[in-house]
């Protein structure tokens, strides 16, 4: 295998029925690792374009920079790739997508409480559109508030 061999190959000619027998074997020191990374990267850049390594203008730059700056919300962070729309339209308690500060968590449960009290009121109030909008951002604050999460810090999807 250190001179090229792949493992599951070198498993079959070793008898061995898991590939870990196998790789135990092999230590893998970094400068490896680093070599196996870079002779990845040169066979990618070799099929793609070469446009794709160009140099990012100062206004490309910029709108990532931005990007990266409009994730940092009173809330949370927005997970959102870059590039792509909002599909709630910046109602970020809707989202699946906001990842909640621990810090924030009052915050979140003031917003679903809020939340519960308008809805009881669009109902006496015979507001039926303004209950099924208000449904769909309970529903979403629910999902990001504390007793939704687990014991790694993220919300319960």
């Amino acid at each position: 295998m250190a001179n090229g061999m792949p493992p599951h190959m070198a498993q079959i000619i070793c008898g061995h029925k898991d590939i870990n027998t196998t790789m135990g074997y092999n230590s893998v020191y970094p400068h490896d690792a680093i070599e196996a990374h870079r002779a990845f990267i040169a066979r990618r850049r070799s099929l793609r374009p070469a446009e794709e390594y160009r140099t990012p203008t100062a206004e490309e730059w910029d709108q990532l920079l931005g990007y990266f700056e409009k994730r940092e919300l009173s809330t949370g962070i927005c997970g959102r790739s870059f590039g792509t729309p909002c599909v709630y339209e910046h109602a970020c308690v809707r989202c699946s997508l906001l990842r909640p500060d621990p810090a924030e968590w009052t915050r979140l449960v003031e917003i679903r409480d809020n939340l519960i009290a308008r809805i009881a009121e669009a109902e006496r109030e015979g507001w039926l559109g303004e209950v099924a909008r208000l449904q769909v951002s309970l529903t979403g604050a629910q999902n990001n508030s504390p007793s939704s999460t687990l014991t790694t810090g993220r919300p319960q999807r």
